[in-house]
């Protein structure tokens, strides 16, 4: 391989028995045994047993006394097998080792600031030092299963007809859901860049231009609040394809999806995917991007409530309701209702029906028999009730169902449910300044037939956009774009934007629309939240090399960090003090 070795630690079987070989690495452990040395040394590939031995070469025996964990050591030796009693089941490389004649120290390791080993080291310190924690087999085998899916990704895509293609990082800032980074630029001072929040309106160029088929793995850079499944710069593969339906779109992820599950050795999903309507989503799981590993389904009660003497139900917009299969005790239904208030509700009302059947509620008395005919469930069951507005109903059960479904182990970690949203609204209310705002992006197209409806009736709209879910996990979005001008100008009318400011923000924008687009839909897929789940980890820091903290910062490198009054001079940008909350 190279003049340091001729093979990796992990590639040593008992067919190699008799080889001289070299090899280079870590030293994971040393054992002095009396005279004899042993020592672990590691690569990428796993580990193999030196044995020093002071009869056979008394210059690699005195090295060994030297070595202390994580020195970087080269090895030459003979290959041997191990004696039955000695061979490690536990490795791959249990049946040899390699008796040495050369062991030579090219780095040394002052002692580590957490062992290697060791499950239980706190993020912060494991990102301070990330240099130490890429070595665990953990992120060894995280950052690896990352390169064979990208590597299934580029084949899949490529072999569909997409051709790769680069898009600018820094460009003019477009409203898709998140603050930009700006980038403050020195020879036109006070003008920023904004770093793509993704390649979203370059890869619609693309199609004007006549790309046909384009592809990318994007970097993307979105300022928002830091999640488990959220980093300020993320990749994803990012797609786009002219003369589209929505089918064929769907089609190409579904292929993409198949081959990177093949690529890992895992059973791909059945083709074509599930598909489930935005409002059924809603309804029956009160989350757009449901885990159906488990029932627990949310019921509507609306109708069976209009006239109920029970006041909070008669007079709710909307009363949904789960059947647990639990008859919870009192404690734990008023820790149930604390979760509830926590995400909005006012209150939780509850049915128990204990083991013989009977109910203990203290509504029980204001419902009729109708109503509790409806809401009959199997003895040891609870009924927990929402009743509010829609929107804070599907919140509320939305957040109950996937915390019971945790709490009481009825997810089934060895499946795996892949799943297609579909149909979702054009607009929504804006929480803030109660203006419709786009759900997706305000490029989506609206659903044919709805077109009359972005003035008329925005609150029924619905869109040509549909998510990738996974097990929970939104994998990422996509839509049939809007490829004539008319309709992009009345969208951003229905947002509130003026002509005037619509040309001042996207006029190079439409201008192309202008010119021959053709229609176009794509997607966007979240590499690391993709990789993640392949993974079985929680967290996408945990499947990126250099991640940020919560807090946005980077405990190994120190940023963000202040800058000096020379550099901001320069860029024309004057600090001012932050206002105290």
């Amino acid at each position: 391989m190279t003049r340091w070795r001729d093979l990796y630690c992990g590639d040593l079987r008992g067919e190699d028995a008799g080889r001289r070989v070299a090899v280079a690495g870590w030293a994971a452990r040393r054992r002095d045994h009396g005279g004899l040395i042993f020592i672990d040394l590691r690569d990428h590939t796993g580990a193999v047993q030196l044995v020093a031995n002071p009869e056979r070469t008394a210059a690699a025996a005195a090295v060994g006394h030297d070595v202390r964990a994580e020195f970087v050591l080269r090895a030459e030796g003979e290959v041997v097998r191990r004696a039955p009693d000695a061979v490690n089941p536990n490795i791959a490389t249990g049946e040899v080792e390699i008796q040495l004649d050369v062991l030579e120290i090219v780095s040394r390791s002052e002692p580590l600031p957490f062992q290697l080993d060791d499950d239980g080291v706190e993020e912060p310190l494991r990102l301070r030092y990330r240099y130490l924690d890429l070595r665990r087999e953990r992120m060894q085998r995280n950052l690896r299963l990352s390169a064979d899916v990208i590597r299934a990704i580029r084949a899949s895509m490529e072999e569909q007809g997409f051709i790769d293609v680069w898009t600018p990082s820094m460009t003019l800032g477009t409203p898709e859901g998140a603050r930009d980074f700006l980038l403050p630029v020195r020879l036109q001072p006070g003008r920023f860049f904004a770093l793509a929040q993704s390649p979203q309106l370059f890869k619609q160029l693309f199609m004007v231009g006549g790309i046909d088929r384009y592809y990318q793995i994007a970097t993307c850079w979105r300022d928002e609040d830091l999640r488990a499944d959220r980093q300020f710069e993320f990749r994803q593969l990012d797609l786009e394809l002219a003369f589209p339906t929505r089918e064929d779109v769907l089609e190409v992820l579904e292929r993409v999806v198949v081959a990177s599950f093949e690529a890992v050795g895992r059973t791909p999903p059945a083709r074509p995917f599930p598909r489930l309507a935005y409002a059924d989503a809603m309804l029956r799981y009160g989350n757009d991007k449901p885990d159906v590993r488990f029932g627990l389904e949310i019921q509507d009660a609306t109708e069976v409530t209009r006239d109920s003497t029970f006041g909070v139900f008669a007079g709710a917009p909307r009363v949904r309701y789960l059947v647990v299969p639990r008859a919870f005790s009192r404690a734990e239904l008023g820790r149930l209702e604390e979760f509830a208030k926590e995400w909005g509700a006012k209150g939780l009302a509850y049915l128990v029906v204990d083991e013989s059947g009977e109910v203990r509620s203290p509504i029980a008395k204001f419902l009729s028999e109708r109503e509790l005919d409806a809401f009959r469930a199997d003895p040891g069951s609870t009924v927990l009730f929402a009743a509010d507005t829609e929107q804070m109903v599907e919140r509320v059960l939305g957040a109950l169902r996937m915390h019971l479904g945790h709490e009481l182990g009825l997810v089934d970690a060895e499946r795996d449910e892949i799943l297609w949203v579909l149909d979702f609204p054009l607009f929504q209310r804006d929480e803030d300044s109660g203006e419709w705002t786009f759900v997706h992006h305000p490029f989506t197209s609206p659903l044919a037939g709805d077109e009359d409806k972005i003035e008329n009736d925005p609150a029924h709209a619905l869109s040509q956009h549909y998510d990738l879910v996974w097990n929970g996990w939104e994998l990422g979005s996509g839509s049939i774009r809007i490829h004539r001008r008319d309709v992009q100008e009345r969208i951003f009318r229905a947002m509130g934007m003026s002509d005037e400011e619509a040309q001042a923000k996207f006029g190079w924008f439409l201008d192309a629309l202008r010119m021959g687009a053709p229609p176009h839909g794509g997607f966007a897929l979240g590499i690391e939240r993709f990789v993640a789940l392949f993974a079985g980890e929680a967290n996408i820091r945990e499947v990126i090399p250099f991640p940020k903290t919560a807090s946005g910062s980077d405990p190994l490198t120190g940023a963000p960090a202040a800058t000096t009054e020379e550099r901001l001079r320069e860029l024309g940008i004057q600090l001012r003090p932050q206002a105290q909350p």
